[in-house]
């Protein structure tokens, strides 16, 4: 496993690190306890130092708290989130920092987190939406800096609304956040833009999420493809979207001269040639896919001609509607 310096916080993390939203019973029907408690040991062992998770997530905090306990000789970092009081996601234009994060709210949350996970402390405690209108306003800031004084939180990061990466620039250049998480992938690259260069310049971490576009960038995803009701890819992958990117993969395909099975490491790939991101934590239910994703921090990176490749297959969306 290779590492990298998440941004300017002094915490070096892994490349591939774990995304922790579908462990456990969750909104991914068929996850189970004992196969994600496998899996998070697993990915420990093969040098894994980061897991992401949320208060939203079911009972993943447990579950993750539980096997950081059982690790203790390990350095696991955690990182968890924070749900907007308001339960709007994504934050819309308009809305008092009051509404959806005021400083109560803020440690209330960690507070149950905590609870719930049995740790003493997160390593980052990050918002799970964002709006640069809350600059300068309302006593989410100040809250955070008591939770780091109080040693209950290391860093302070937020997870970027869906598609949106320009929603939280100022808050980037402001010098007050430690880390952002954000989509950033084969299809999704509006990141590389303006948010990339900015957290690079003024040492902000990069968390990639979605790198395999929920399961869009694995080849698994054909037009006949279907989700049980409850499973939340169900509306993610509504309509003929699974057909088209049925078309849109075997076209990445062709152009690369590769396999489809391996389009997911070119995915992954794709992200981490990038020197501003600091880890992309894929979903990783199984020891199988722990074993293949963490496989891929081996220092080979893409090449020029493979990158040139990758960008023209951007692809704009309508995910909203």
């Amino acid at each position: 496993m290779r590492y990298r310096e998440l941004g300017r916080s002094g915490l070096s993390v892994s490349e591939i690190g774990y995304g922790a939203w579908g462990i456990g019973e969750s909104s991914w029907v068929g996850a189970t306890e004992d196969e994600s408690v496998r899996a998070l040991h697993r990915a420990i062992d093969l040098g894994v130092n980061l897991i992401d998770t949320a208060r939203g997530y079911g009972e993943s905090e447990r579950i993750i708290g539980r096997v950081v306990r059982e690790r203790a000789g390990d350095e696991v970092l955690v990182a968890t989130k924070v749900p907007p009081k308001n339960r709007v996601w994504p934050a819309p234009a308009g809305i008092d920092p009051a509404e959806a994060f005021p400083g109560e709210h803020i440690r209330t949350s960690l507070e149950t987190s905590l609870r719930a996970s049995g740790l003493d402390h997160f390593d980052a405690l990050q918002f799970h939406v964002w709006s640069d209108d809350w600059m300068g306003r309302g006593d989410w800031l100040e809250t955070i800096a008591e939770l780091k004084h109080e040693g209950k939180i290391r860093l302070f990061g937020v997870s970027i609304n869906d598609h949106e990466p320009d929603s939280a620039l100022a808050l980037v250049r402001s010098g007050v956040v430690d880390s952002v998480q954000v989509i950033y992938n084969v299809f999704d690259q509006a990141p590389a833009d303006a948010l990339l260069p900015a957290c690079e310049e003024h040492g902000v971490g990069v968390i990639v999420r979605v790198a395999l576009d929920e399961g869009g960038l694995t080849g698994r995803i054909t037009a006949d493809t279907t989700f049980p009701d409850g499973d939340w890819r169900h509306r993610y992958f509504r309509g003929d979207r699974p057909a088209q990117i049925e078309r849109r993969v075997a076209a990445i395909v062709d152009d690369l001269g590769i396999e489809t099975d391996q389009i997911a490491e070119y995915a992954l790939r794709f992200v981490l040639s990038s020197p501003a991101v600091s880890t992309v934590i894929p979903g990783m239910r199984s020891v199988h896919n722990v074993e293949r994703n963490t496989a891929l921090s081996d220092g080979r990176p893409l090449t020029t001609d493979q990158l040139a490749v990758l960008a023209k297959h951007r692809w704009e969306r309508n995910f909203y509607s």
